[in-house]
């Protein structure tokens, strides 16, 4: 196996941009890689440019709920697919960082999405966190991130469509 094939699942935190102002805001941006996720992060791009502040942009490694039964390939596979996937979505925000001078940390982790994102939040001391609206069917039953973020009501939450 490659190395980038065993952190596929580990946290990782990396600095684009210029450094943060000490006395800057900071928005929390959850990002996946779906369109409403990258509508998100776009929109969070815009308001730290606006603001002057810090944007801290999370991602969540989450194994899929059929993992434990998988057989080996498809775990490969998958480590596969989110080493990929996140080294695209950290090209994107250093892009995005250059371009419009905006002091990012890209954030990756494992686990929960929701634990994560509210975690991340919590320990970056976010005045806004901003996520895009689920699009899957068994949210309106179970609830989506964006609504628990909601619920959990310590910062103001920007659900992007």
């Amino acid at each position: 196996m490659s190395a980038g094939l065993n952190n596929a699942f580990e946290s990782t935190v990396d600095c684009f941009g210029p450094a943060p102002r000490p006395s800057s805001r900071t928005i929390m941006a959850g990002m996946d890689g779906t369109d409403t996720a990258m509508r998100a992060a776009a929109a969070a791009f815009g308001l730290a440019r606006r603001q002057e502040a810090h944007l801290v942009v999370t991602f969540v490694a989450c194994h899929s709920s059929l993992a434990a039964l998988s057989p080996a390939a498809a775990s490969v596979f998958e480590h596969e697919t989110t080493a990929r996937l996140h080294a695209e979505l950290s090209d994107q925000v250093r892009s995005f960082a250059e371009e419009l001078d905006v002091p990012v940390t890209f954030v990756k982790a494992f686990g929960d999405p929701y634990t994560v994102l509210r975690d991340s939040a919590d320990q970056c001391q976010a005045d806004m966190v901003v996520v895009g609206a689920s699009q899957q069917a068994g949210h309106r039953f179970a609830g989506s991130v964006a609504t628990r973020l909601i619920r959990s009501g310590h910062w103001p939450v920007l659900v992007v469509p």
